[in-house]
């Protein structure tokens, strides 16, 4: 009698289904999870340029746009997902609408804003 070594083309395949099965289950969710990760960075940015927005109009009675912040493109962290737009309104008061309009992979997840009352939208993705 021989001795068989190897593994039979029915054993290959069936690693080879049960391998896609996880991957299919699992990469999606990945995904998702690396979104979320951008997101959250962009949103920490939003409340920092928030901030800033505060001091600026504390010594200057008017808000800024992202330049006079410092902003001349995105911070690094959320460029490649984010492109930056603040809008300051003037009038009595004045307000300010900090927009991060998502861009190339991050797009399917949304855009951003945040105004000078604290209003975040869309809320569900706060």
């Amino acid at each position: 009698m021989k001795i068989q070594k190897g593994f039979t083309l029915i054993e290959v395949m069936v690693v080879v289904v049960i391998v896609a099965i996880l991957a299919s289950l699992a990469i999606p969710g990945y995904r998702e999870y690396v979104k979320r990760g951008h997101r959250r960075a962009a949103q920490a940015v939003m409340m920092e340029i928030a901030s800033q927005q505060h001091q600026y109009f504390a010594a200057n009675r008017a808000y800024a746009d992202e330049t006079e912040l410092g902003y001349t493109s995105p911070p690094p962290e959320i460029a490649d997902y984010y492109t930056l737009t603040v809008t300051p309104t003037p009038g009595s008061p004045p307000t300010f609408l900090i927009t991060l309009t998502a861009t190339g992979s991050q797009a399917s997840d949304g855009n951003l804003s945040l105004n000078s009352q604290g209003v975040k939208t869309p809320a569900n993705k706060w």
